[in-house]
């Protein structure tokens, strides 16, 4: 009779017990349901996106393009290929004339890209690198000259790959292209305001009467310290670029790679090229006054007719 009423007892609590796992097994199941509907619904969304970039209307294109920003931005899980597809997009679109980017300064001067590659540039542009998941955004071999900004908030190129690209006379102000690819790009005339170059490959790089630096400054409220606009040029690989006649004056090229690079005619005044290494540089008539030259390397370098270096390196 003490176990008939214990089971009398206990049947309650029993039953309320399969009602509670029953329920949990029910969520499960519907959590797992609209899991695969989510998924379904991204697919299809994605796959019309895709259709809309084949388009012939410019305006069904730039749907598309908006339509996987949106997508990159609802599912990390698809967010290194929808990188992928832009990147294609890109090199598909705007490549390089068959005479790269050696050709005549007369068919890039007041160009600018189509308004679907300046559309997936700036989606690219303000993705959320922490989701690439290794992916590279490859814009190799790209006409991008007379690129445009690309507005507020953060443009990151970082460990981008910009090989070969015709950047000519574009605005890449405060982009972060740290580590990024840009072994013989073209950059004369672009705009590097304030840009991270900070352990970017350079090599063969133009950068021809390029301007990096603003004439204006910013003055810290709290030191007083005045500061000018130019990007980070810290540890860069610059070996072999042709810098002639560039204003880089006030720039940060610490530890920066020079070796062989064309520097003449440049204006370096108030740089600071502390451990640069400027090894069999061309530095005739560019101008060092007020440059920091702590542990700088200049053997074999040209030095004719250039100002600010000290007595030994001549």
């Amino acid at each position: 009779m003490q176990w008939v009423g214990l089971l009398a007892v206990s049947l309650p609590g029993v039953a309320a017990l399969a009602a509670l796992l029953f329920t949990w097994r029910q969520v499960g199941q519907t959590s797992i349901e609209l899991r695969i509907s989510e998924q379904g619904q991204i697919t299809n969304r994605y796959n019309a996106a895709i259709n809309n970039l084949g388009s012939q209307s410019i305006d069904v294109r730039l749907g598309g393009m908006y339509a996987l920003q949106r997508i990159m931005q609802d599912s990390t899980r698809d967010h290194p290929t929808v990188v992928s597809v832009l990147s294609a997009y890109v090199r598909q679109h705007a490549p390089l004339p068959a005479s790269g980017a050696d050709k005549s300064q007369a068919t890039s001067e007041g160009k600018s890209p189509d308004a679907d590659i300046q559309a997936v540039i700036n989606v690219l542009a303000h993705r959320r690198p922490a989701f690439d998941k290794g992916t590279t955004v490859d814009l190799s071999r790209t006409d991008l000259s007379g690129l445009k900004s690309m507005g507020t908030g953060t443009i990151n190129f970082r460990e981008a790959d910009l090989t070969g690209a015709d950047l000519r006379g574009a605005d890449l102000s405060n982009a972060d292209l740290s580590l990024a690819s840009l072994f013989g790009a073209n950059l004369t005339q672009a705009t590097l305001l304030g840009t991270n170059l900070r352990g970017a490959h350079l090599n063969n790089a133009i950068l021809t009467k390029t301007s990096v630096c603003g004439t204006d400054t910013f003055t810290d409220p709290e030191t007083g310290k005045a500061t000018y606009f130019c990007p980070d040029l810290t540890s860069a690989d610059l070996g072999e670029a042709k810098l002639n006649g560039a204003s880089l004056a006030h720039t940060k090229l610490t530890g920066a790679y020079l070796t062989h690079a064309d520097l003449t005619d440049a204006d370096l005044t108030g740089a600071d090229l502390t451990d640069a290494d400027l090894t069999d540089a061309d530095l005739r008539n560019a101008n060092f006054t007020g440059a920091r030259l702590r542990g700088v390397t200049l053997n074999g370098a040209k030095v004719e007719g250039a100002r600010g270096l000290p007595s030994s390196s001549r």
